[in-house]
C-alpha cells in the first residue's frame, strides 16, 4: 500500500507556531553561543524561542544589506541589525504568522536600544522573494475569492506585483543567511529556493547557511513522517547534495565552514549534523585578455575550479580577468600568487580569452617581449658588517 505524500508546509507550519508561542527543546539544536553584548538587547522570550543550528550571523560585516531566510522570532536579525550598523540593512522573510508576530512585537524596544532601526520582517516564503504575502492577505482580506472570476482577477494582482514590485529586487544584497531552515522546504520547491537566492544577491555577493546534512539518503518511509520533517530529520539534504546545489545553481566558491564531527540526531542508522556552508554569486560574464596570471601556492600538486580551470602547483597559469579578480576575492585569494602585466591593458583593446583550456602564462606576455631591462647589482642587505 503506496502512502500519500504529507503536507510539508503545514506540518512546519504547525509545529513553529508552537514553537513560537513556547519554547520546544526539539526543533534544532540551538546551542551555538553568540556575544553576550550583542543578545544584552534581546528579550530573553526572542532568546528561548530561537531555533537553529548554527552561527550564520558571524559573517556579516558593517555596512551589508543582509538577509535572513526563515527568520523566525528575530533574534539573528537584531543580532546582524547591530554588526551591519546603521548603514546597513537587515530584512527577515518568514512565512509564519506566530513567528512573525513574536518579532515584530519586540522591534520598537529593540531598536530602541539598539539606537538606530535598520531591520525589516516581511512575509514570503523563501522559495519566491518577489511575492509580498502579506499584500496577498490584505487582498483576500478585501476581495475574498468566490468565483472563478475572484480567482482569475487574483492570479493577476499576484503576477502583476511578483514581476513589477518584487519583495526582494534583482542584485540587492550583499549576504544572505539561514539557520536550519533550507531543510524545511519541500523537496519541488528547493531547486527554485536556491536559484532565488542567486537572483536576489549582488555581484560578488555570498550565501551563508547553516543547515541539518544526513550522511545517507532519507529514506521515503522517513519523507512522510510530518514530525521528523517538521523536525529537520526527513528533508535534510545529503551533505555532498547541499554542495551541488549551490554549484548547479551558479554559485562558486562553495566551501564548508563547520562541520560538526558528532552527529546531532541518529535516526535509522543515519546521521544528521549541523553544516555551514558559503557560496559567492558574481561568475558570470564574458572573458578577455588582460595578459594576467595567478601561481597556485600548494599544498596539493594542482587544483580545479568551478570552472574546470586547472592550477598546477608553482606554475603561472593564464587567466581572463574575470577569473583573475574571483581569485582574488574572498577564500581563495590566499591559496594564490597574483601577477599583473608591467603594462596594463585598456578594457577597449582586451581581446576575447578562451577559458574552456588551461593554459601556461609564459613570462614575457606578462613583462611584453621587448622588455630587456638590467638593473644595477644590489647592495649587500646586511649592512656594512656584512651577515656573517
Amino acid at each position: 500500500m503506496t502512502t500519500a505524500p504529507i503536507d510539508v508546509e503545514a506540518a512546519v507550519r504547525s509545529r513553529y507556531s508552537a514553537g513560537a508561542r513556547a519554547a520546544e527543546a526539539g526543533l534544532c539544536c540551538a546551542s551555538t553561543e553568540y556575544d553576550p553584548k550583542l543578545l544584552e538587547v534581546l528579550p530573553r522570550e526572542l532568546i528561548e524561542r530561537d531555533y537553529g543550528c548554527g552561527d550564520p550571523t558571524a559573517f556579516c560585516e558593517p555596512g551589508q544589506s543582509v538577509l535572513d531566510l526563515g527568520s523566525g522570532g528575530g533574534k539573528a536579525c537584531y543580532i546582524m541589525a547591530q554588526k551591519v550598523g546603521p548603514r546597513g540593512s537587515v530584512t527577515g522573510v518568514d512565512m509564519n504568522d506566530d513567528m512573525l508576530a513574536l518579532a515584530r512585537k519586540h522591534h520598537p524596544a529593540v531598536t530602541a536600544k539598539i539606537g538606530y532601526d535598520n531591520v525589516r520582517f516581511c512575509k514570503a516564503k523563501i522559495q519566491d522573494l518577489r511575492l509580498d504575502m502579506q499584500r496577498v492577505d490584505d487582498w483576500l482580506a478585501r476581495r475574498p475569492i468566490q468565483s472563478s472570476a475572484d480567482l482569475f482577477a487574483f492570479e493577476e494582482f499576484t503576477h502583476r506585483i511578483a514581476t513589477s514590485e518584487p519583495l526582494i529586487a534583482d542584485d540587492s544584497l550583499d549576504l544572505i543567511v539561514s539557520n536550519c531552515v533550507l531543510n524545511l522546504v519541500r523537496p519541488a520547491d528547493k531547486d527554485r529556493l536556491f536559484a532565488e537566492m542567486y537572483r536576489v544577491l549582488k555581484r560578488g555577493g555570498r550565501a551563508v547557511i547553516s543547515d541539518i546534512v544526513s550522511d545517507e539518503d532519507v529514506p521515503l518511509r522517513m519523507q512522510n513522517d510530518p514530525d521528523l520533517w517538521s523536525g529537520c530529520i526527513s528533508g535534510a539534504y545529503r551533505e555532498d547534495l547541499l554542495l551541488k546545489a549551490f554549484e548547479d545553481a551558479g554559485f562558486h566558491g562553495v566551501e564548508v565552514l563547520k562541520f560538526d564531527a558528532q552527529p546531532w540526531r541518529t535516526v535509522e542508522g543515519i546521521e544528521f549534523r549541523s553544516m555551514t556552508v558559503s557560496a559567492c554569486e558574481g561568475k558570470q560574464g564574458p572573458c578577455y585578455e588582460h595578459k594576467q596570471a595567478v601561481v597556485y601556492r600548494g599544498p596539493f600538486s594542482a587544483v580545479h575550479d568551478d570552472d574546470g580551470h586547472r592550477y598546477p602547483r608553482g606554475v603561472r597559469s593564464a587567466v581572463c580577468r574575470k577569473t583573475f579578480e574571483l581569485l582574488r576575492r574572498g577564500s581563495y585569494r590566499d591559496q594564490f600568487v597574483f601577477i599583473e602585466p608591467r603594462e596594463a591593458i585598456a578594457a577597449e583593446d582586451a581581446r576575447p580569452f578562451d577559458c574552456s583550456r588551461s593554459k601556461v602564462r609564459h613570462p614575457r606576455e606578462t613583462k611584453g617581449a621587448d622588455y630587456t631591462v638590467t638593473t644595477e647589482e644590489p647592495q649587500s642587505c646586511c649592512g656594512s658588517e656584512g651577515c656573517c
